[in-house]
């Protein structure tokens, strides 16, 4: 058998930190972040503040007073000005206006509305006076119908006796519906078949 102290210690599974630092892996070092947001918001910021100074440059020389320069006729007058052309007299026109033609055209056009409006008003007064007599004579006739009337006193000493008919009683006789087919199958006409059966109902009756 082998010596038990030549034997070797087992191998341990778990890496030791010398062992890590022996191979050359370092520990993270923390970052910090940068996003592209933030570079556009300085960028935004910026030209955000560059347009409002050239805003406040602008304000601040338009409030500066320029001296304006003088015209030119009043730095070297001119001598001899050219008039201005004259224009020739506006002539009047014969015009002719149409404010006659249309007052009257609107003068004949209110007389007709007028006139309508009249007849129409001369045509409900007619209708109501002759509904109103209607209705006169309507409650008169209703007056006159209301009005109770004296009735003739009964006979008691002759009553009224029902007497006994005098006619013969009916005999039944039954109608001829095989004479109608015969009829019917040929192809009589209507008139006669309408006629046949008239009369079978009169037998009957």
């Amino acid at each position: 058998m082998d010596d038990p102290s030549k034997l070797s210690p087992p191998k341990s599974s778990k890496t030791t930190p010398s062992s890590n630092t022996k191979r050359g892996i370092k520990s993270g070092q923390l970052q910090p972040f940068r996003l592209q947001t933030e570079q556009r918001g300085q960028i935004k910021e910026q030209a955000f503040t560059k347009r409002v100074q050239e805003l406040v440059a602008e304000e601040a020389k338009q409030r500066i007073p320029m001296a304006q320069g003088l015209p030119l006729t009043t730095d070297k007058p001119q001598q001899n000005l050219p008039r201005p052309p004259v224009k020739e007299q506006t002539k009047p026109l014969n015009t002719k206006l149409h404010t006659e033609q249309r007052a009257a055209r609107r003068a004949g056009f209110n007389n007709l509305v007028s006139s309508k409006n009249y007849s129409l008003e001369i045509l409900r007064r007619f209708e109501e006076k002759l509904l109103k007599v209607i209705e006169e004579e309507e409650i008169k006739t209703m007056r006159k119908e209301m009005v109770p009337k004296a009735q003739l006193m009964p006979m008691f000493d002759r009553p009224f006796l029902p007497q006994r008919s005098t006619r013969p009683l009916t005999v039944p006789r039954e109608p001829s519906f095989h004479f109608l087919k015969q009829k019917l199958c040929s192809g009589g006409e209507p008139y006669k078949i309408h006629q046949h059966i008239n009369q079978n109902m009169k037998a009957v009756k």
